[in-house]
């Protein structure tokens, strides 16, 4: 694939039992599907940039499976085929060929469809009566009993390989087809003659130029790179520039926005910030900064030896290309050691799960939703249409209750005095609060406040009093009543239920989904996604509601 530039490589007889997909190194990946690992199996490679385009696999059986991948707004479906041989038994014919007809009637009319199979059969040479389907350049056989006449039934679709007039062969039986349609697109079709794979079987390549309308892509989100708070040195350093940012004051100032903002555009400055490219799909969980150094070094000696194509430049380049090899080994092994030795620990644990993470995703057919459906089922290709739809959909969820009874008995709130919050109070929660959590519309993890220590506990201690000062009159209305009713009955004192209802109050949240994040709407309905405290009322409720029942 490397040397003849293919890009997408439909392959058969692969004979490996299981149904997942691979990386196989020189940045492809294989999707494949087989159930014996003495015959048959049928498989799609694709080149690393177009793993992230896949929308849907299809592995119907072991003689059929499709791709469909979304190229800048393209739907493009790619088929691998096995046909049986001439001595298989009719029956097994016929169920391949009625495989391959349900998955061609299943792909919509204005996608475009490439086959490519090992029909197992041949064309004859001349295509008289057959113009549409195929063109001129067949085999010339001398045994009619070796030409197959399913090829042809396929009226919608052309045989490519027919259609150039290469070097003639004394047998092809692989075939790649498009359709008539697009057949404009292809602009050339051959069998290579100097890539024998196996006896009978050399690798067929067409050119197809797809005609596509570029999308304009929504702004690239670009993060603040918190994580490097865990180390020490950083978070003396974040602490030692958000006090020289405050005028030199231990203390955090008492306004929220002032101090959300102070601590965001400190985090900015001395943790810098993400590019807001995706990554590339490597393992990476081993990477340190002397990697990423050589790695960048590298980089820009490409550049620099692309620019200019001296001997000097490309020894250069050649070195550097070494130098990371090695350094990738050394990373490699010393992380490896690292984690052999810590598993005993919480961050080996830590480390171990999301190696195994990583693979999991390595092995996954669709590795991220980018497209979906509307309501009639046509797939959505713009960003824009995709977040409308993911707005829609979550609005109308987080909106719409399921009919119920409305409750006419009331019950006596609990006047009972609650106590401030306390520091030992938010110093506990802090601690039990785990990192590397995603952030909320804040942009502040619970990082920087265990970073900050006292400043911090002092600061959230004294905006939680505040905020329970403030609530006495928050409310002329009761919105989900159920759950106030709940809590009210579990004898929650009525200040607490002030407070989860002043959470509750006019929320509104947004869906981070792909291709970027929605625009705002209102949540009604339900518990909030994500919360500590959503477990907790979801027991009060259920407790309450099953009352009756356990009586």
């Amino acid at each position: 694939m490397e040397r003849r530039k293919v890009d997408i490589l439909c392959v058969q007889e692969t004979r490996w039992k299981g149904s997942k997909a691979c990386t196989i190194g020189a940045g492809f990946k294989l999707f494949y599907y087989g159930v014996d690992s003495k015959r048959n199996g049928v498989g799609v490679v694709l080149k690393e940039e177009f793993v992230r385009n896949v929308l849907e696999v299809k592995k119907v059986s072991d003689r059929v499976m499709s791709l469909k991948l979304e190229i800048e707004g393209v739907m493009l479906n790619v088929v691998s085929g096995y046909a049986p041989q001439v001595a298989c038994e009719l029956e097994e014919k016929v169920k391949f060929w009625s495989e391959l007809d349900e998955v061609m009637e299943s792909i919509p009319t204005g996608e475009r469809v490439v086959i490519g199979a090992d029909f197992n059969g041949h064309v004859d040479e001349g295509n008289t009566g057959d113009e549409e389907v195929m063109g001129k350049f067949g085999v010339s056989l001398k045994d009619r009993c070796l030409i197959n006449p399913c090829l042809l039934s396929i009226s919608a679709l052309g045989l490519l390989s027919s259609s150039f007039g290469y070097r003639k062969h004394d047998t092809q039986v692989d075939y790649i087809l498009c359709r008539r349609g697009n057949l404009k697109e292809i602009s050339d079709c051959k069998v290579v003659v100097g890539e024998s794979v196996a006896r009978q079987h050399r690798m067929v390549v067409c050119r197809m130029t797809l005609l596509v309308c570029k999308t304009k892509r929504s702004k690239i989100e670009k993060k603040t790179k918190w994580w490097k708070l865990k180390k020490e040195e950083c978070c003396e350093e974040f602490r030692q520039k958000l006090r020289q940012a405050l005028g030199g004051q231990v203390v955090l100032p008492d306004d929220w926005e002032t101090t959300a903002e102070v601590i965001r555009e400190t985090g900015r400055k001395v943790l810098g910030v993400s590019s807001g490219r995706r990554k590339e799909d490597k393992e990476t969980w081993w990477w340190n900064e002397e990697v990423q150094d050589s790695i960048q070094r590298k980089r820009l000696a490409k550049k620099k030896w692309d620019m200019d194509r001296t001997e000097e430049n490309r020894q250069e380049y050649k070195e550097l290309q070494s130098r990371v090899k090695r350094e990738v080994s050394k990373a490699k092994q010393k992380a490896y050691d690292e984690l052999y030795t810590s598993l005993d620990t919480r961050e080996g644990e830590k480390d171990l799960y999301r190696l195994a993470r990583q693979r999991d995703q390595d092995g996954k057919d669709v590795q991220q939703v980018r497209v979906i459906k509307d309501r009639d089922g046509r797939v959505l290709t713009s960003e824009e249409s995709v977040q409308r739809r993911w707005k829609e959909y979550f609005e109308q969820l987080m909106n719409e209750e399921n009919e119920r009874e409305k409750r006419v008995e009331g019950v006596n709130s609990v006047e009972q005095k609650v106590d401030k919050i306390r520091k030992d109070e938010v110093r506990k929660a802090l601690k039990r609060m785990k990192s590397g959590k995603a952030v909320g519309p804040d942009d502040i993890p619970v990082e920087v406040w265990k970073c900050l220590g006292e400043a911090a506990v002092e600061f959230l201690t004294s905006l939680f009093n505040r905020v329970l000062e403030n609530l006495e009159k928050a409310y002329d209305r009761v919105p989900r009543e159920e759950l106030w009713y709940c809590m009210r009955k579990s004898g929650v004192a009525k200040k607490y239920v002030r407070v989860v209802q002043d959470m509750y109050e006019r929320s509104r949240t947004v869906v981070r989904c792909a291709v970027g994040q929605t625009e705002e709407f209102k949540v009604e309905v339900g518990l909030h996604q994500g919360s500590a405290l959503s477990p907790f009322l979801f027991a009060i409720m259920m407790d309450q509601l099953s009352e009756e029942v356990r009586q």
